[in-house]
């Protein structure tokens, strides 16, 4: 990916995710800052998906352990078009569909953030341990990975 190209997305990620924080009056925003290059290329050069089959059994795997970041989750699926500019506006407001410390909505992108600090990472390591068990058992066609970024206060649980 051109490197100008990288680095507007990432800051893209960065507005939005200040932006939303800042509206809900509810949150931080500095390590979802600071993940936002992290995303962006797992996003745009490693993870395997479909943004129009979001829910695919093929697809690949990402688990957002902190589920204080999960501004920069949401701000990354709105670029690739699961979540709308309105509902990021509605980040951490009553019966949004953009909670703070989102639990699952595999439809739009979301696999697993922590409320209970660990419980991000942990469902991170049995879904790739299924997903070992489900290639040996019934082959190679079920391959994909398992992404996580885990945070120090995760793996302190």
């Amino acid at each position: 990916m051109n490197k100008t190209i990288a680095n507007k997305a990432a800051d893209n990620i960065r507005v939005l995710t200040v932006a939303m924080v800042e509206k809900s009056r509810s949150g931080h925003p500095g390590g979802a800052m600071g993940g936002a290059d992290y995303i962006n290329i797992l996003y745009s050069e490693f993870l395997d998906f479909d943004p129009n089959d979001m829910a695919n059994p093929l697809r690949d795997r990402f688990f957002l352990d902190p589920g204080h970041m999960s501004p920069m989750l949401y701000s990354m699926l709105a670029m690739v078009g699961t979540y709308s500019l309105e509902d990021l506006k509605n980040f951490r407001q009553w019966q949004s569909i953009t909670p703070g410390h989102p639990e699952l909505d595999v439809k739009r992108g979301v696999e697993n953030t922590s409320g209970p600090l660990g419980q991000g990472h942990a469902m991170a390591v049995g879904a790739a341990i299924a997903e070992r068990l489900l290639v040996a058992r019934f082959g190679d066609f079920l391959e994909h990975k398992t992404y996580a970024f885990v945070s120090d206060g995760g793996v302190q649980e």
